[in-house]
């Protein structure tokens, strides 16, 4: 399984979830099946729902997780299809959940996917589901400047986003940016020299990465709604990878945990909002410096986790 994708936080996930047997568990991000594996492995009387929007995913959990046989089920679609999901296995109600929702290391080092910066040949994919038809190549060959200025700025917190959008669209007017070295380029000229580094692509790279996939699009709707398909005590538990992902979840939590609202002049409650969740990380928790120093992408990575009350 390692040889496909590296798991993080395995033990931070299992603990933080806490599995009850006969428990169900949802699991919204498959990849290689390695949090699905622990998951069954806990305990022998727990089932695992799980979901994954790219083939390749679905195809290595399958063979990954053979041996659990009807314990567990895959479905290859998005995980905020999960009230479609769930509702395909009668299942109203879960003990737990888990959304990683990083990029797999798959994903990373397959170069026809394009998803990395240093892969100077690969291809402007990007894309998570190899059935959707919008890639980086047309990302970027096709939205306006202010578009991608827009992009660049939101979705990847680049400062020098007005320049890098300027020079490709000035580039691509003498021919079409079809790699992701050629990108990388641009990105590159559009900074100026003294802030240059060799990750200075990164973060457009993810600004692109995330529209391509949508993948902030209903984060926000959908862990709200995963928490409210909780059981009493049941535990969510959410891997984020950027600042972006974290102030969302962040902020679903501190919303569901916040019990009336009203100004404290009236003298009772109008508003009829009660505490869904206590969450359980303050700070949230991150990989160890064993864990860092085994998988360098799990430095980024933050594990947040509430339980239903």
């Amino acid at each position: 399984m390692e040889r496909y994708h590296l798991p993080i936080m395995v033990r931070e996930v299992i603990d933080g979830l806490a599995i009850k047997p006969c428990g169900v568990y949802f699991d919204g991000t498959v990849g290689g099946g390695g949090h699905s594996f622990a998951i069954l492995s806990a305990d022998p009387s727990v089932r695992v729902i799980a979901t994954d929007k790219d083939a390749d995913a679905i195809a290595e959990a399958e063979r990954r997780l053979a041996p659990f046989g009807e314990r567990v089920s895959l479905h290859r679609t998005d995980f905020k299809d999960f009230e479609r999901v769930l509702r395909e296995e009668d299942t109203p109600a879960l003990d737990g959940f888990l959304l990683d929702l990083g990029i797999s290391s798959h994903q990373i080092d397959d170069e026809a996917r394009g998803f990395a910066y240093r892969l100077k040949d690969a291809p402007l994919d990007m894309r998570m589901d190899q059935r959707s038809a919008l890639t980086a190549e047309e990302v970027v060959n096709t939205y306006s400047e202010e578009s991608l200025r827009r992009i660049f700025r939101e979705y990847g917190e680049e400062e020098f986003a007005a320049p890098i959008a300027r020079k490709i669209v000035a580039a691509r007017r003498e021919g079409r940016i079809a790699t992701a070295g050629r990108l990388g380029e641009l990105v590159e000229e559009g900074i100026p020299p003294r802030f240059r580094s060799a990750a200075c692509a990164r973060k457009v790279f993810q600004a692109v990465r995330i529209e391509v996939n949508g993948e902030l699009n209903g984060l926000s709707e959908c862990v709200t709604g995963l928490i409210r398909k909780l059981k009493s005590g049941g535990r969510a538990c959410i891997l984020t990878f950027h600042s972006l992902e974290d102030r969302i979840v962040k902020q679903v939590f501190r919303d569901l945990s916040a019990d009336c609202t009203c100004p404290k002049s009236f003298p009772v409650c109008v508003c009829g909002k009660k505490r869904e969740i206590e969450p359980l990380t303050r700070k949230p928790i991150t990989a160890s410096e064993e864990e860092i120093a085994t998988n360098t992408r799990s430095k980024s990575a933050k594990l947040r986790i509430a339980r239903k009350v």
